[in-house]
């Protein structure tokens, strides 16, 4: 998974990357040039861990499960040859899933359980939705929406793969569907916002995030983020929580949108601490010329040079009232 870095960062990239690491950007610049590790999860609604450990053994895969808590969440150690995770008939049968560890965490920070109401505001391909699923072990109803056909066809058949059978598939931008379905009177117990960004955090997969780096993306995805997270804050009920998670290190599409809800619902929601089995870092609480609220000190920074994953971003919001 992943290949060698073959591409020049840019350098008003690499001075904000400077900016948010002081010394250790070097170690974070090796760890870019290293392929990702082969990671997989299991698909408890089709297979239990412990069976698909020995299925996977019994091909010679040296297997190792990092999160005692978490005993789905595999490493495969060995080389495999390009495509055999993706044409094993354990993945075509669907008792695993292709997934990078990190993409995981949002799933682990929200824990939908049984019985609840969970939206997954942009959903596809399907990763973390599949995921949900089998945390709700099948039961209870998920939203499933993404605003593209193509993405939607792909959400579709990896459900469809995984045996998850209670989701709604759903086609609309995110914030209108939000309004939508506040005119309806919808309120939902959890919510995933896995929000369009900038990709930083995947530079280990993606040479394209490199090239196609620019700042005034950032600025343009930021004001979409802001919009979706305060739409979907509208169908949050009382006691219910977030999941805001991003797989890019820019503060303008993190901690400042976050930032941004905590002033329009003052008093209404706060950032609630997030336990994840990896290392997080604080969330900032100044980037150049701005401060953000303290609260955001409690959402979580991941850097591939910490758990040689790929980066994310993880915020978790409650409504209180």
């Amino acid at each position: 998974m992943g290949s060698k870095r073959e591409y020049e960062l840019k350098p008003l990239f690499l001075e904000r990357m400077k900016k948010l690491l002081g010394k250790e950007i070097n170690s974070y610049l090796e760890i870019l040039k290293k392929p990702l590790q082969n990671s997989i999860r299991c698909n408890t609604l089709k297979i239990s861990p412990e069976e698909l450990l020995s299925r996977l053994r019994n091909k010679g895969w040296e297997i190792i499960q990092p999160f005692k808590n978490h005993p789905e969440v595999m490493i495969i150690k060995n080389d495999l040859a390009p495509g055999e995770l993706g044409r094993s008939m354990e993945h075509l049968l669907g008792y695993y899933y292709v997934q990078e560890i990190a993409s995981m965490l949002p799933i682990l920070a929200l824990k939908p359980k049984p019985r609840e109401l969970v939206l997954d505001l942009a959903a596809a391909p399907g990763s973390k939705t599949s995921q949900m699923a089998a945390e709700m072990e099948n039961i209870g109803t998920i939203i499933a929406n993404d605003v593209s056909i193509g993405r939607l066809k792909i959400l579709a058949s990896n459900m469809e793969r995984c045996g998850a059978t209670n989701a709604i598939l759903t086609k609309k931008e995110g914030i209108a569907l939000c309004k939508r379905l506040k005119q309806e009177g919808f309120l939902f117990d959890k919510i995933l916002v896995d929000a369009p960004c900038s990709g930083e955090g995947t530079l280990r997969s993606s040479s394209a995030t490199a090239i196609m780096w620019n700042p005034k993306t950032i600025r343009s995805l930021s004001r979409l983020q802001k919009g979706l997270l305060t739409s979907a804050l509208e169908i949050l009920r009382p006691g219910g929580e977030i999941v805001y998670s991003t797989c890019t290190h820019a503060p303008e599409e993190n901690e400042e949108v976050v930032d941004f809800v905590l002033n329009e619902f003052k008093g209404i929601v706060k950032v609630e601490e997030i336990k994840l089995p990896i290392k997080c870092r604080s969330g900032l609480t100044t980037w150049l010329d701005n401060q953000y609220s303290k609260q955001i000190e409690k959402s979580c920074r991941i850097y591939p040079q910490d758990n040689d994953t790929e980066g994310f971003f993880l915020a978790k919001i409650r409504r209180i009232k």
